[in-house]
């Protein structure tokens, strides 16, 4: 098409030059000829001046009309051959012109037919894009580490154009950083116990956070059982939400909308709806502290209850819940992988793959982190997070053992393959995909994000980018 349009310029230009190069066309040949022979009829002297008047007459009768108003075959007779191959090539530009505009129009439909039916996939968990054979992983020099902390990270987001990302500590501040030059956007600093009637933020360990779909809110939650919601643009405070009777150790948007899910360790899950700043319900079940949450776009979340051994999926409108057990220990972390699947870790050391018709694991990794100790006394490295990259078949996990693990969902999620390793110094606190699956986060510190059993000086309280390498799969 390209081609074409060069051509056809080509000859427009040509057309233009040649007309405006020729200073006499046939049109004005023939006008002039008809000039002349009028003025050498008026040399001619009739005889008689009456018949001269009367010829004169008639000759104005019948040539004037013929000049003012000329046919359309005499207008298509005057035509050159290089105006009329400048008037085709036109009309051919109007042409391609509008197959372009049709063509483009075609291209929007099916983008939005393809958007619309990945959607209808994805609400029925069958969506699922074969992500883990095009995966490589980073050299270590790749991987950079975000520093400004001064306490261990416990929690991040990514934002849903993956330019900006917001990390918590223990030190009670939030900073937003770009990811793009890891640069310090803003921070909220963190203020001292006892301050709490005066200073707008945390005064406590921030323990979870959690981004609107949007983008337009950001929520955090405390050991002081609080909940903040700030503006993700400017940073400033917009609401701050009381109810919970313990520390806040979970918190997630549902997809697409701004309802928010909380947990606590005080067993309970509470919603909210954060444009109204409104408190909804609270719902009641597990029968130990709640150390993870997770939901997506329907109107239910995923829970775990740490020492209570189970998982439950709590449907809201409904005001009913799932129970589902598996682990030996203590389930301490959960991520939706689809609407239909879930992977979890326990601090036995196991990953589990659920699906939401089946009250049992598709399937269980046992010491997924491998084990330390003494020979005969050795204790698996508890999973401390994970993470899992939306509609794929990659999850990802982490602990104190030095790596994050990388994983791949065999078919129907009923089995774990490692992928690789990658090397991260500290305890695992956090880790999130970004939306594109392009890059990974892990929030690392020197110490648990829920207590301080034992510290690792060699560790670096920072945020680590870990980028992913793509390989061209064919047939893919």
């Amino acid at each position: 098409l390209s081609h074409t349009w060069v051509r056809c310029c080509l000859l427009i230009m040509s057309g233009l030059f040649i007309k405006k190069k020729s200073g006499v066309t046939p049109r004005r040949r023939r006008a002039e000829g008809n000039d002349a022979e009028a003025t050498s009829q008026k040399k001619k002297k009739p005889k008689d001046t009456h018949l001269r008047e009367e010829i004169e007459s008639d000759s104005d009768t019948e040539i004037a009309p013929a000049r003012t108003k000329p046919r359309q075959d005499e207008e298509d007779l005057d035509e050159t051959a290089q105006e009329k191959k400048l008037r085709l090539a036109k009309e051919y530009l109007k042409q391609l012109q509008q197959q372009e505009e049709e063509q483009k129009e075609d291209e929007d439909q099916d983008t939005i037919a393809n958007r619309l039916q990945e959607d209808v996939l994805e609400q029925r968990g069958r969506l699922q894009r074969p992500l883990a054979k095009e995966l490589l992983p980073p050299e270590p020099s790749e991987i950079r580490l975000l520093r400004g902390h001064q306490g261990p990270i416990t929690c991040l987001v990514i934002s849903p154009d993956d330019s900006y990302l917001f990390s918590g500590s223990k030190d009670c501040s939030i900073i937003k950083w770009s990811v793009s030059d890891g640069k310090k956007i803003h921070k909220i600093p963190g203020g001292r116990k006892g301050t709490e009637s005066t200073h707008v933020g945390h005064t406590g360990h921030v323990l979870c956070m959690a981004l609107s779909s949007d983008g337009k809110y950001l929520a955090s939650g405390d050991r002081n059982k609080l909940i903040f919601i700030w503006d993700p643009v400017t940073c400033q405070n917009l609401h701050k939400f009381q109810g919970h009777r313990d520390a806040v150790s979970g918190l997630s948007f549902q997809k697409g909308t701004h309802q928010l899910f909380s947990v606590s360790h005080d067993r309970s899950v509470k919603v909210w709806n954060v444009e109204e700043n409104a408190y909804i319900e609270t719902l009641f079940g597990h029968q130990d502290a709640i150390t993870g949450l997770d939901s997506l776009s329907r109107e239910r979340c995923v829970t775990v209850g740490g020492r209570d051994g189970t998982m439950r999926i709590w449907k809201i409108a409904e005001e009913t819940q799932l129970v589902f057990s598996g682990h030996e220990g203590s389930i301490d972390c959960v991520r939706l992988i689809n609407e239909e699947h879930i992977v979890t870790g326990a601090d036995d050391g196991s990953l589990a793959l659920w699906t939401v018709g089946k009250k049992k694991p598709l399937t269980q990794m046992k010491c997924a982190h491998g084990s330390h100790g003494d020979a005969g006394l050795e204790q698996p490295y508890w999973i401390s997070s994970i993470a899992a990259a939306l509609n794929s078949d990659v999850v990802a996990s982490g602990s104190h053992d030095g790596f994050v693990h990388v994983w791949r969902c065999g078919e129907g999620f009923r089995s774990l393959s490692p992928l690789f390793t990658v090397p991260v110094v500290g305890f695992v606190n956090s880790l999130q995909f970004s939306s594109s699956a392009n890059f990974l986060v892990a929030g690392v510190g020197q110490e648990h994000r829920l207590g301080r059993w034992w510290r690792k000086k060699e560790a670096k309280n920072a945020l680590c980018i870990i980028p992913f390498k793509r390989t061209l799969v064919l047939g893919s």
